[in-house]
This record gives structure tokens, C-alpha cells and sequence, in this order.
């Protein structure tokens, strides 16, 4: 499947508002462990170079320590509040993104990061808007949901 492909979102969306909930998380973990041993994320860094998470409370205290700052200051150089209220990072691509797409803070990066792609979650399937948009550029995601499809 092309990345983008309209014709195939569309395929998903349909797919997703018909599912069987039950099923779909049944066969979730699976087609998520499938995903991953077939796909390098290191190759791809879509997500990270497209897209902030959100960072919560929790996460910019853990990484403000991790990085030595105040969380002030950590907040003014590297965050921005977006039009949900949430801080997210002030640029793209991540600033803690390297050239070999390594993540800087990787032990200590935001919960959604860690939980990225959400492939072996609930959220997969009950907030099909967050599944949707992961498809327009998550190759992980669309091996799960072309699987489901079959």
C-alpha cells in the first residue's frame, strides 16, 4: 500500500467503524509482535519526524531531570502548548531526533512515544481518528490493519 493512498484510508475507516471490537483486540498483541519483527522503526522515523507527542506532566519531569534543566527551562527551548492545550515539541523534526534516527531521550521519552503506534492497544480500535492518521504515514500500522483486513 502507498502511504497517503485515499483510496485505502478510506478502506480503513470503513473497516474500523464495522469491526468486531473483541476480535480486533484479540488479535492485536500478535499482529503488533508480526509488525515490529518485520519492520525497523530505525528505517523509518516518520512519526518522529513528522509529528510531536504529547508531553504530560510525568514526561517533562522525567526528561527535564534527565537533561539536567529546570523544567521551566525545558519547557521554554523545547515546548509549545498546541490547540489542545497540550505541550507538544516546538519544531519538527523532534529536536531529540538524531541524524540516524536514534532518539536522544529514548529511556526516559514521553509515554507516547513509548506507546507509539498503539498497535497492542484498546486505543487502536476505540479511537479510530488517532488509527486513521497513524495510517497516512506508519508502515507498522498499516501492516496491522491490512492483516485484520484479510
Amino acid at each position: 500500500m502507498q502511504l497517503g493512498d485515499k483510496d485505502q484510508q478510506k478502506k480503513y475507516k470503513q473497516f474500523l467503524q464495522r469491526a468486531d471490537k473483541n476480535k480486533v483486540l484479540k488479535a492485536l498483541p500478535a499482529l503488533h509482535e508480526e509488525a515490529f519483527a518485520k519492520i525497523n522503526c530505525l528505517e523509518c522515523a516518520a512519526c518522529c519526524k513528522n509529528y510531536s507527542p504529547r508531553f504530560k506532566t510525568p514526561d517533562i519531569k522525567r526528561i527535564s531531570k534527565h537533561l539536567q534543566l529546570k523544567e521551566s527551562d525545558f519547557i521554554e527551548k523545547y515546548l509549545r502548548i498546541d490547540e489542545d492545550g497540550d505541550y507538544v515539541v516546538r519544531s519538527v523534526p523532534c529536536p531529540f531526533l538524531g541524524a540516524d534516527n536514534y532518539c536522544s531521550i529514548y529511556e526516559v521519552r514521553p509515554s507516547d512515544c513509548e506507546r507509539f503506534p498503539y498497535t497492542d492497544e484498546d486505543v487502536f480500535i476505540k479511537r479510530t481518528n488517532i488509527t486513521l492518521k497513524n495510517a497516512t504515514f506508519c508502515p507498522i500500522v498499516i501492516h496491522v490493519l491490512d492483516k485484520l483486513m484479510q
